[in-house]
């Protein structure tokens, strides 16, 4: 009797932790791994999946309908394809850089050695005679006449003349509130 007991008492244990585990799958509605093909980490807002075999990133939500994964943006295949065209933009480049190299080769040598006759000198501060176009593009601007000179200088008397009664008159109010 008592191994029918402890039999009934396996079973119901058996059946509690099937059970368990079935409502463990159950509350996270997702499938379970594909022989360790996925790897789950929780977030705040539902789950990071990893693909083990093709290293594709995606996060999964418990939406209204149930949970849904959306793949994460891969910015290695972007950043894979950008080196992809700097890599043909560079392959270009040298083949360019080779025919360039070719036809300087092809062209007729360069002189070297010592030239027979020297190079003529210049003066560098030695100012040369203006030319034509030079002397139409000067600009003259007229001086003040001596009414506009007057007309200024009375001007700046009368603003002198201001600041110093402004500065007065603020020195007074000062000296009576002391």
């Amino acid at each position: 009797m008592r191994t029918a007991k402890s039999s009934a008492k396996l079973l119901k244990y058996l059946i509690l932790v099937i059970g368990l585990a079935g409502a463990g799958a159950a509350a996270a509605g997702m499938p379970e791994a594909e022989n360790g093909r996925y790897t789950l980490s929780t977030t705040a807002d539902g789950a990071l999946r990893l693909d083990t075999r093709t290293g594709a990133v995606s996060t999964c939500s418990n939406s209204g309908a149930g949970w849904a994964c959306y793949a994460v943006p891969d910015e290695r295949a972007a950043m894979d394809a950008e080196i992809g065209r700097l890599q043909a933009d560079i392959d270009k480049l040298q083949v360019q850089n080779e025919k360039l190299k070719a036809d300087l080769a092809a062209r007729e040598p360069t002189v070297s050695g010592k030239i027979e006759e020297p190079l003529p000198k210049s003066d560098s501060l030695k100012k040369s005679e203006p030319k034509a176009a030079e002397s139409e593009r000067k600009i003259e601007i007229p001086l003040p006449s001596d009414r506009d000179m007057d007309r200024m200088m009375s001007f700046l008397e009368q603003a002198w003349r201001r600041l110093m009664e402004m500065a007065g008159r603020v020195q007074r109010d000062i000296n009576g509130k002391i």
